[in-house]
This record gives C-alpha cells, sequence and structure tokens, in this order.
C-alpha cells in the first residue's frame, strides 16, 4: 500500500463515521484490530470495537468530525487532528474535543489499529470535557 492510499482510508473512514453508516465502518477493520482511546481505553478485537461503537454512536446520535487535513505519515499509517462535536442523548449536553487520531492499515487495506489522543483543552460546550463509558 502507498502512502497516499493510508490518508484516502482514513478520510473514508471518517466520511463513512460522519454518515453514521456503522454497517459500511466494521467492514474496513481488519478482526484482530485494536483501538486505543486515551478517554475510553483500549479494545481488542472487532466484536468489541463493534460494541464500543454501537454505544458511542447511540450516545452520540448527532456526532461529527471535522478534520482539515488527512496526513500520509508511512506507507499504512495516516494521522489527523480532529474537533469532534455531538450532543449527548440522554443529557442534551454539548460536547466538544480536539485530538489527534492515528490509523494503522493492514497491507490489505483493512484497519489494523486506531490510536486517538483527545487534547487536554477538549471541553463540553459550557465547561470542562465530559468523561463517561459508552454503553
Amino acid at each position: 500500500m502507498d502512502r497516499r492510499k493510508a490518508a484516502d482510508l482514513a478520510r473514508l473512514y471518517v466520511e463513512r463515521s460522519n454518515r453514521h453508516e456503522l454497517d459500511e465502518v466494521f467492514p474496513m477493520f481488519d478482526p484482530d484490530a485494536t483501538y486505543r482511546s486515551s478517554q475510553f481505553g483500549l479494545f481488542e478485537g472487532l466484536d468489541r470495537i463493534r460494541e464500543m461503537m454501537t454505544g458511542f454512536f447511540t450516545t452520540f446520535p448527532d456526532v461529527h468530525w471535522a478534520v482539515d487535513a488527512y496526513r500520509a505519515d508511512s506507507e499504512d499509517t495516516a494521522s489527523f487532528e480532529f474537533t469532534m462535536r455531538a450532543s449527548n442523548a440522554e443529557t442534551g449536553q454539548a460536547v466538544e474535543r480536539r485530538g489527534l487520531e492515528t490509523i494503522s492499515f493492514t497491507d490489505d487495506g483493512l484497519i489494523r489499529h486506531i490510536e486517538v489522543e483527545v487534547a487536554q483543552s477538549s471541553r463540553r460546550a459550557d465547561g470542562p470535557v465530559e468523561m463517561f463509558q459508552p454503553d
């Protein structure tokens, strides 16, 4: 895989996520993929990632990630800075987070690992960042 393809696949992953098309997102993952978030911890394997993401999208049904640029860090890795905006479905509270996401791909173009680092300055629209686990 070349560097450009890694950036294009990262962009496709975000586009599908922003459309809330989880049935199109999950096939992008290798069955043994891992996902680590500085807020939610480590998830190993597609089943655990699916469970986490389904809960996340249920909690934040209007979630949207804004990305200005995608960087190809290597032939199999891309990264991007993001701003996530959403409302908590249970509380109605607006949430905004900024961070860096790095996605590594297999030779076949499947997601091998996602690393999400949320910036310390992320916040709710009216105060500090809201910390919670998806259902």
